[in-house]
């Protein structure tokens, strides 16, 4: 078979114990008519006994020695081409260092299912179940910290079907991650990295390519494509009526089944970019080039596609998975100051969602770097893989939105950005949730970065009216999501009419 080529060296597999090094490894070498190599089997072939046996005997220092000198030869060898490293190997910094030439795969894993699979089996680190769970949480930081590539738990064989991806990112620009999305309906690649809109980096290959972006963006970046349709900028344009007038300019390019539509912008564009590819010709390819950062930490993800009617936003869409995500973060550099701060909203959100190290760094007052960028992208990929299609845990991902989409709707999507929006709504819902001193964290995190905290013009009222209209409604009434705690977001809330008109007036000028 075709030899790998990939941004650097052989594929180094990593990750907590029971995350399925040894499988993947076997199942990428096959794909590569190559020899797999795996650290543990080294050591105990080289050590004559079981590392159980040898670890309970000399301890754990000694088997770390041991191991690092191994590892280390494993590393520097010339005919290596796919390799699988033990949980703990990743403490030596010796070895951290050696897997610089290297592309390392991450394999991530669920906690309970490395309790199942490691418990029993040998493992002297995997006979106490609560400092097995202290270790993986311990450990996650490190493995990131040196992965090119992060594979979700769950994804046994994901790190096999993103082979094609792998051997992409010796044509993206050096420094570029690739996080894989995995959902029911189909998974797909997300290339973070600076410069891939400059270096032209395009993936998948094959077909032609039509562009969908805005005028703004079209005089700002040029994405490499055979044709392109430039919409008008902003929310106002997510219509049905710049949806026919995409649609009838593929149909007149010749686009067919083989071709993909490429979403190079904001929100806007990538949900109507998906939603003309999810029709035309009852659904054809798309990639999400976002360039705002609501785009980037959240709306290019997840497949959800779509329009808006006068009588709310989002009314008309589908769900429409993309083929890939390309993600650069210097496209950010372009933009205006209000509009990489209404991108701070979701950026917010979604911390506030995710709880642990990246709540703590946003709450720090963090820049959107890449790191946050990662972090925020990595959760909604965590979630919409676990509901896709929005009837359960996926609804947690709409909090600030609801009182937000009333807000935009009322003031007929021309007054407040998206992202302005979702922050004001964002104040709603804690407000709603009754955490007081959130709500005062957050909403000093919004007007440090300049965001309006109270929304001008429709009533109270006017903006409850069009909540009832959310598409999300049940049996008449709206599920709400509200906030226990950061990393506490749960849904299918019930909000009584007065509370809700009380929160709005406490958000309204």
């Amino acid at each position: 078979m075709e030899a790998l080529t990939t941004a650097a060296g052989a594929l180094v597999l990593v990750g907590f114990m029971g995350a399925g090094k040894t499988s993947s490894a076997r199942a990428l070498a096959a794909q590569l008519d190559c020899q797999p190599l795996d650290a543990d089997h080294e050591i105990e072939r080289r050590l004559g006994e079981p590392i159980e046996s040898f670890f309970d005997r000399e301890g754990e220092a000694a088997f770390r020695a041991r191991e690092e000198e191994v590892v280390l030869e494993l590393l520097a060898r010339d005919d290596l081409r796919v390799l699988a490293l033990g949980g703990g190997a990743l403490a030596s910094e010796r070895v951290r260092d050696a897997l610089r030439p290297h592309t390392v795969v991450h394999l991530e894993v669920d906690p309970d299912d490395a309790w199942r699979r490691a418990s029993g089996k040998g493992r002297p680190l995997a006979r106490d179940a609560s400092r097995f769970r202290e270790l993986h949480e311990d450990r996650r930081a490190l493995y990131d910290s040196v992965a090119d590539v992060v594979i979700p738990p769950g994804e046994r064989g994901g790190a096999v079907r993103a082979l094609p991806a792998l051997r992409a990112l010796a044509d993206a620009p050096a420094g570029t991650r690739l996080v894989w999305a995995s959902a029911r309906s189909g998974d797909y690649p997300v290339f973070v990295g600076r410069g891939l809109i400059a270096s032209g980096f395009a993936y998948p290959t094959g077909g032609r390519r039509f562009v969908v972006t805005d005028e703004n963006v079209a005089g700002m970046h040029r994405v490499a494509g055979d044709a392109v349709a430039a919409i008008r900028a902003g929310e106002a344009a997510k219509n049905l009526a710049s949806a026919e007038w995409v649609l009838r300019r593929m149909a007149v390019a010749g686009i067919g089944h083989d071709d993909l539509v490429v979403a190079a912008g904001g929100g806007v564009v990538g949900d109507l970019a998906g939603f003309c590819a999810a029709t035309y010709q009852r659904g054809i390819r798309h990639v999400q080039v976002p360039t705002t950062l609501v785009a980037q930490v959240d709306s290019a993800f997840g497949g959800k596609t779509g329009v808006d009617l006068p009588e709310g936003k989002n009314y008309v869409g589908a769900f429409h998975q993309p083929s890939a995500v390309i993600v650069d973060p210097s496209a950010l550099e372009t933009l205006p100051a209000a509009e990489l701060a209404a991108g701070y909203a979701e950026v917010v959100k979604t911390a506030l969602i995710a709880g642990g190290r990246l709540w703590a760094r946003v709450r720090a007052g963090a820049d959107p770097d890449e790191a946050v960028i990662l972090g925020c992208l990595r959760t909604k990929l965590a979630v919409v893989a676990e509901d896709e299609r929005d009837s359960g845990r996926r609804q947690v991902l709409n909090l600030g939105h609801t009182v937000g989409h009333a807000i935009e709707a009322a003031t007929s999507y021309s007054r407040y950005r998206h992202g302005e929006a979702v922050g004001i709504g964002l104040l709603a819902a804690l407000r709603l949730s009754g955490r007081d001193a959130l709500l005062d964290e957050v909403t000093g995190l919004l007007g440090a970065r300049g965001l309006p905290l109270k929304f001008e013009g429709p009533s109270a009222a006017e903006v409850a009216e069009l909540v009832t209209r959310d598409k999300k409604r049940r049996g008449g009434r709206v599920p709400f999501v509200l906030v226990q705690a950061p990393g506490e977001v749960t849904h299918g809330h019930d909000v009584a009419d007065e509370e809700l008109l009380a929160a709005i007036e406490e958000v309204r000028a």
